[in-house]
């Protein structure tokens, strides 16, 4: 490769530079043009006032204010707790580039191995394209788990579902991905801490959807954390047409909205039958089952599809050993004949034994609708002469004992949960057909079989509560 003194950068001397070979002198030029020119790196040279602004020649996008890392070096952890769309991947993928010039070990930790790797990793924002970008390349040894960066650094590769693999190895820095999902956070957090002491000032950096669990209403308040919170629309320059159009258009406005496009924790509402707690153990790390002793679909019929009308709430469930399993929701706004035939399509495609189908104000006119759709079909009628909060209560008994699961895609369900207050409000057309099937599930099974005191929640409500949701699951007053 020719080179000429105008090449060379300043303090290299020359006749040592000549000795290099080619690939070691353009690498190394590259690595300077990609640190010195205004638009290549990640890190603007204005500094942090440069607030993502584009300049002239820019090969990309240069990081937002709230994209650089808190000042100063008195801080253990910097929280990006943000909504969806932010860029906290990004950020947290640049900083640890950057870190890895300064510390030789460094923790990769994801909910799963396979998150780690198609998130961090390997994703569009994760570590092998921002270190390509910078002109540093990474390499990935998946099986090994590790990343070894340009400057010699490695990083390794734990999964939260096995926190005692953290007992024994020792890291500079981490990364912490969704860490308010983990089941096991606290134990990941503990034995991570434990390990966190190499070079001259370890310390972390975690991006996640907030979540009002302790864990993270802790370290919020700790007064070696650092926070950064941006909402969606902070970063909405940067994000698809069709994200915009679809996927935020349909949360904006609504309680999940607030936490998964502002970043809100969100505490429970007053009144609500369902908490945060409940649900988050009824969905974390759920697989469904391949097969089932049952599967009903449960229905709560609108009675028009005009646009002040109610949804149609059709949920199909499953129970399997005793544990009743939410499998998939096809709730939405139909014609009487448009709800019809989606319970259909749900009780072919699950292969449902049964539908449950509440009929209070469409009488005998539900289960017609219903054979007109597939003549083959078998209904059952539920009048709910009870009550929501009498019929749902038993229900919410059942997920206290964690006798209920959540399948993937059941936000718009899972939303309903926590903000419905019985006797305020619309009618709750998916939690109804919740209900509808659970209690069909349920009433095949013997009902000693939901309250044993080993599944009981450790309080001393439980020995109340769930005996008297067995009567009322049975049928008896």
């Amino acid at each position: 490769m020719a080179t000429s003194p105008d090449d060379v950068p300043q303090g290299i001397d020359l006749d040592t530079w000549k000795r290099w070979t080619p690939a070691a002198q353009e690498r190394f030029l590259e690595m300077l043009r990609t640190s010195q020119e205004p638009g290549g790196a990640w890190y603007c040279q204005v500094g942090r006032s440069c607030d993502g602004k584009p300049h002239p020649g820019a090969m990309s996008p240069h990081a937002r204010g709230a994209q650089w890392p808190p000042p100063g070096s008195d801080w253990l952890a910097w929280l990006l707790a943000s909504g969806r769309g932010t860029g906290k991947t990004r950020s947290a993928a640049e900083y640890t580039r950057k870190v890895s010039e300064h510390v030789s070990r460094i923790a990769l930790i994801a909910a799963t191995g396979p998150d780690a790797r198609d998130t961090m990793i390997e994703g569009e924002s994760g570590l092998l394209q921002v270190c390509a970008r910078a002109g540093k390349p990474a390499s990935y040894e998946p099986s090994k788990r590790k990343v070894t960066f340009y400057s010699g650094a490695q990083a390794h590769v734990y999964s939260a579902e096995e926190p005692d693999r953290l007992r024994g190895p020792q890291h500079g820095f981490a990364w912490l991905d969704e860490p308010a999902h983990w089941p096991l956070v606290v134990d990941v957090w503990d034995n991570l801490l434990l390990g966190l002491r190499l070079g001259a000032r370890p310390h972390v950096v975690a991006t996640t959807t907030p979540l009002p669990i302790k864990w993270l209403k802790e370290l919020l308040k700790d007064p070696t954390s650092r926070v950064t919170r941006e909402s969606t629309y902070d970063n909405i320059d940067n994000l698809p047409q069709l994200y915009r159009d679809k996927i935020i258009s349909k949360y904006e406005g609504t309680r999940l909205g607030r936490q998964e496009l502002y970043g809100e924790i969100l505490e429970d509402v007053e009144g609500a039958l369902w908490t945060q707690a409940l649900i988050l153990a009824a969905s974390q790390t759920v697989v469904l089952p391949d097969h089932y002793d049952r599967v009903v679909v449960g229905v709560d019929p609108a009675g028009t599809s005009k646009d002040r009308s109610d949804e149609t709430g059709i949920i199909v469930l499953g129970i399997l050993d005793g544990i009743v399993y939410v499998i998939a929701d096809y709730s939405g706004k139909y014609t009487p004949n448009g709800w019809a035939s989606k319970v259909a399509f749900a009780y072919e495609a699950h292969h449902a034994d049964v539908v449950v189908a509440e009929n209070n104000y469409g009488g005998e006119m539900v289960a017609a609708t219903l054979r007109n759709a597939r003549q083959m079909m078998r209904v059952q009628e539920v009048n709910s002469r009870r009550g929501k909060l009498i019929r749902a209560e038993p229900v919410v008994a059942l997920y206290e004992q964690n006798r209920i699961k959540h399948g993937a895609n059941l936000t718009d369900l899972e939303e309903q949960q926590l903000s419905w207050v019985p006797g305020k409000g619309s009618s709750p057309d998916r939690v109804d057909a919740l209900v509808h099937g659970v209690h069909a599930l349920v009433r095949t099974e013997r009902p000693a079989a939901f309250g044993r005191v080993t599944a009981a929640p450790m309080r001393s409500l439980a020995s109340v509560k769930i005996p008297r949701a067995n009567r009322i699951l049975a049928g008896v007053k």
